[in-house]
């Protein structure tokens, strides 16, 4: 017998703390690209927990990159970039964000 586990699982450092919920609203989105320019850009928010994101942005940015983001309701949000991908779906490019308040979305 072998303590290895079956399938796919999510390694636990890697697991979403809180549950993701698809969503379809647009964000403003602020920062520094990985050329250290700055960029202003409206993001697609595609999934979000209560403490991050997942967007789906042109933007050219790197892990660990300080953003802002600004949705259609509440306030803006300072956020760090902690993963970069393209879908092999669509081709587009993603991002998944940590937001650096406690409270997250909820923050006021």
């Amino acid at each position: 017998m072998s303590d290895e586990p079956k399938g796919k699982e999510t390694p636990p450092a890697q697991r979403p703390r809180s549950p993701r919920v698809p969503v379809n609203f647009t964000v403003e989105l602020e920062g520094r690209s990985a050329a250290d320019e700055p960029f202003q850009v409206q993001a697609e928010a595609v999934r979000v927990s209560r403490g991050g994101a997942t967007l789906i942005t042109e933007a050219e940015v790197s892990t660990g990159a300080l953003v802002r983001l600004t949705p259609p309701f509440g306030r803006a949000l300072e956020a760090e970039v902690n993963g970069v991908w393209k879908d092999e779906a669509d081709g587009r490019q993603r991002i998944g964000v940590r937001l650096l308040d406690p409270n997250g979305w909820f923050a006021e």
